[in-house]
């Protein structure tokens, strides 16, 4: 959960301003991709939770992963309450599903000024992962490691599990089919290293993309405003007019 100014703050603060990720190119007709985008998202075979599939289906739905232009882009559902990540193309097609570790205290809220703080200045009760809905890019940290960051306020980013202290057992957390033991970070989101490798940075490579942190305090509709996609298209449906009946000879 360090942050570097110097390094992942530059690259982080500037990409957007200084075109060194552009967005995929827009296309010329935005009306036709909006029709031609796909309605719920696609978990292959991947186990995810209701609220998992919730959020992920209210986001190519409505295509809250779209800049300007009805641009895509890469996205990630990151579920505390199961300690997993999703990483999805911009079309909601999943790439590849893995394990994650925590901030170690249950909550969605970073305490003001986190980022600016020395680790052993925060105590155990202000280490969460926050909630919500983050523009994530590339980028550098203080160990001259690249990250994923989602947060850079509040120091949180997406990174290879650590593996320093061996007293956390944090790669053997990992493995465990439970996500009881998946909370010892300071916020920041341990993956396997393998998964980051071959999974989040290619996503992320030349672009920048949405991480959706769910919430494990409140449901995940009153973070996001998302709705439920299947009972959109049944109002939807039913708020058409009825077809006028053929006159009969």
């Amino acid at each position: 959960m360090t942050r570097a100014r110097a390094i992942g703050g530059f690259l982080l603060s500037g990409l957007l301003a200084t075109g060194l990720f552009p967005l995929p190119a827009a296309a010329a007709d935005d009306a036709a991709l909006a029709a031609d985008r796909p309605t719920h998202a696609n978990f292959e075979r991947e186990r995810a939770s209701h609220e998992a599939r919730h959020v992920a289906d209210w986001v190519v739905h409505a295509g809250d992963n779209h800049a300007s232009g009805n641009r895509g882009l890469p996205f990630v559902i990151v579920d505390k309450k199961e300690a997993k990540v999703f990483v999805f193309d911009a079309r909601g097609r999943l790439h590849a599903a893995a394990p994650a570790l925590l901030g170690q205290a249950r909550g969605d809220v970073a305490v003001p000024g986190i980022g600016d703080r020395a680790l052993s200045k925060i105590l155990p009760g202000e280490k969460t992962t926050p909630a919500g809905r983050f523009v994530a890019a590339l980028g550098g940290n203080m160990r001259g490691e690249d990250v994923l960051w989602v947060d850079y306020d509040g120091a949180v980013s997406m990174h290879r599990v650590l593996t320093t202290n061996l007293k956390e057992r944090r790669l053997q957390r990992l493995a465990t089919a439970t996500p009881l033991d998946n909370r010892i970070s300071y916020g920041c989101i341990n993956i396997p290293a393998k998964f980051y490798e071959n999974v989040v940075r290619p996503a992320f490579s030349g672009t920048y993309g949405i991480v959706y942190v769910l919430p494990e305090t409140r449901p995940a509709h009153e973070v996001f405003a998302s709705y439920d996609v299947g009972e959109r298209a049944r109002i939807e449906a039913a708020s058409r007019p009825a077809p006028a009946l053929a006159a009969q000879d």
